[in-house]
């Protein structure tokens, strides 16, 4: 028996990890809980969510009195019990409508991103004393957390990593074929995959292949997403012409099937500032690939340096640039990073041990 109701929030108009997790999360809680979905009307996450009954708003701020409304007539229509939220703007509309409903349900959060000030001032103080429970997808967020919330208002606490699920390996003609479809040819093939910002350091990838190309190593480059900054995008377009790297820094935009591009690259990149977790890491993992990161925030608790995965100085091109000419030139390097990542990433970083975590999490709320 369904026994609690979930509410399940995200009214981010993106899709990236986290609101793939949002969607991830509400088909997998289904099986345990009764679950129902709020997003905005003009997110791209109604596809991703599967025979769940799901509510639009329409977002215009975070402090909208008229979506918190709305939100606890939707809390208090569908009895519902506790509210899980994902993305960190959405907090001040949920904690209103908890507040607006007769049921005051039990506010979890999922926190994706870092925290770095105190949050001791009277506003946050309001908010994060209406929350119960801060699930953290890092022990380093977590020490944020206990660090910059002060204790008398903090939330409890829980680490449960991100995770994967099983994938399917694709055949070799069928990674022929998307190579074919972008010109790779025989060349080592890298793959960046994220949302188009400065923050996600597309444009480290670009200064390495001006390394790498000047060195005559047959590399070819290829950026995925879509962009979150159009004039970055069109920074980082200039900058490859200006360069003359048209022939190996290519953009695709945003693909449906990361998964055979993941497979069809010799390596991904996570070449992030400060990547809370990074999602794409684990997967490009999972999907037997070598995986180069920047050895800052979350890929210090994924990857294990030179064991199942290569740390390059964050920030650092040249170095990037180095670790890719490193795997380039070591086939045996690239295949004992393979192998130990699909062990690291089954052990510690499987969806379907996280969710049971999760699980065990909302089932002892309120009771």
């Amino acid at each position: 028996m369904k026994n609690k109701k979930i509410l399940e929030v995200c009214l981010s108009p993106d899709l990236g990890g986290l609101e793939l997790y949002m969607a991830n999360c509400s088909n997998a809680l289904s099986n345990n809980f009764d679950v129902s979905c709020v997003v905005a009307n003009n997110s791209k996450l109604k596809t991703y969510i599967n025979n769940l009954e799901k509510f639009e708003l329409k977002r215009n701020s975070s402090f909208s009195l008229f979506n918190s409304f709305r939100l606890s007539r939707i809390i208090d229509k569908k009895k519902i019990d506790i509210i899980h939220i994902h993305w960190t703007k959405d907090i001040p509309m949920v904690v209103l409508a908890k507040l607006f409903s007769k049921r005051k349900p039990k506010i979890v959060q999922t926190r994706h991103m870092t925290m770095t000030r105190f949050k001791s001032d009277f506003y946050h103080k309001f908010l994060y004393k209406n929350i119960d429970t801060i699930i953290c997808v890092t022990k380093a967020l977590e020490e944020q957390i206990k660090k910059f919330i002060p204790s008398d208002i903090r939330p409890k606490t829980k680490l449960i990593y991100l995770g994967v699920d099983e994938v399917a390996f694709f055949k070799k003609e069928e990674i022929k074929e998307i190579k074919d479809n972008l010109n790779v040819g025989n060349s080592f093939m890298i793959g960046l995959i994220g949302r188009i910002n400065e923050f996600k350091g597309q444009h480290l990838l670009i200064d390495a292949m001006k390394e790498l190309k000047s060195k005559n190593l047959d590399i070819k480059s290829y950026i995925v997403g879509h962009a979150m900054s159009e004039e970055y995008l069109k920074e980082l377009k200039e900058k490859v012409f200006d360069e003359n790297l048209q022939d190996v820094v290519k953009f695709l935009g945003f693909t449906k099937e990361p998964h055979k591009f993941m497979q069809a690259c010799d390596v991904v990149l996570m070449t992030s500032k400060n990547e809370t977790f990074g999602l794409v890491t684990i997967e490009a993992m999972k999907n037997g690939t070598a995986v180069i990161a920047a050895n800052s925030g979350g890929a210090l608790e994924v990857i294990d340096d030179r064991k199942n995965g290569l740390l390059f100085e964050n920030q650092n091109f040249q170095d990037l640039a180095l670790k890719i000419e490193e795997l380039y030139n070591d086939n045996n390097l690239v295949n004992t990073l393979v192998n130990n990542a699909k062990i690291k990433v089954n052990e510690e970083f499987d969806n379907n041990k996280q969710f049971k975590k999760l699980i065990e999490e909302l089932n002892e709320i309120g009771d």
